[in-house]
């Protein structure tokens, strides 16, 4: 018999070859008995940008992730989209609908529910390193969380302003800019210091620049990278608190 042919799934970002998210949705493709397939394209400008996702109904894609740098980007080349993606401005994946592409966004749901299983974001006041396409969506839904207060520390003045107005429209939050340093110090009263940068990602390991002797030893701290797993912002906390 002839196998049923493979439906195609994948991510569109620059760069993507360090990114293990193939590999997790193939295995779970594989877990469910499905014939479905995930590619990774490295999508490296804009212009780009555009003839890829023109090209994903042609080619026939189900369904298409969407990471840096191109989050805020995809959404004008978009038929559609949700009401998460219309409150933080950012979308993360894109299903298509009977031929019409449609943005969604469930980057800040997940770290919310991880977040979550080690302390609660209720009434936490929260300072996010980084305030991208993920960062946004992190940060508000952090703030619909119950976070009771959010500072965003971005290299770019005008990018953490807009995220911090946005996440005060979106939540009622109290939300404002700090501007990135050689060393970030962090404010006083923090209880949870998130890295929301690339900061870290394999295979560079970058380390994040923070004066850890304003971070308090009872503060959470945060980091979003996913490769690897213990990254070089959790592996200096950890050192730092040994007794």
């Amino acid at each position: 018999m002839i196998p049923p042919q493979k439906q195609m799934t994948g991510m569109l970002g620059h760069p993507v070859a360090e990114n293990p998210i193939d590999r997790m949705f193939d295995a779970v493709y594989a877990h469910y008995g499905l014939p479905w397939q995930f590619w990774k394209n490295n999508i490296a400008s804009e212009s780009d940008l555009r003839l890829a996702v023109a090209a994903l109904v042609p080619l026939g894609y189900r369904g298409m992730c969407v990471t840096v740098p191109y989050k805020v980007a995809v959404i004008p080349l978009l038929d559609e989209v949700d009401d998460d993606v219309r409150a933080i401005g950012a979308a993360n994946y894109v299903t298509i609908e009977k031929g019409r592409l449609v943005g969604h966004n469930n980057d800040g749901k997940g770290v919310v529910k991880a977040i979550e299983k080690v302390v609660p974001l209720r009434g936490q006041h929260v300072v996010m390193l980084g305030a991208g396409g993920a960062g946004r969506a992190m940060a508000v839904e952090i703030a619909w969380a119950g976070a009771a207060k959010m500072t965003l520390v971005t290299r770019r003045e005008e990018q953490g302003r807009e995220v911090a107005a946005l996440v005060e429209k979106a939540s009622g939050v109290p939300s404002q800019w700090q501007a990135w340093q050689p060393e970030v110090e962090v404010p006083a009263g923090t209880t949870l210091l998130m890295n929301a940068t690339h900061l870290g990602c394999a295979p560079e390991l970058e380390p994040v620049p923070v004066l850890w002797d304003s971070v308090s030893t009872d503060c959470a701290v945060v980091d979003v990278i996913t490769n690897p797993r213990i990254t070089p912002f959790l592996a200096t906390r950890h050192f730092l608190l040994r007794p």
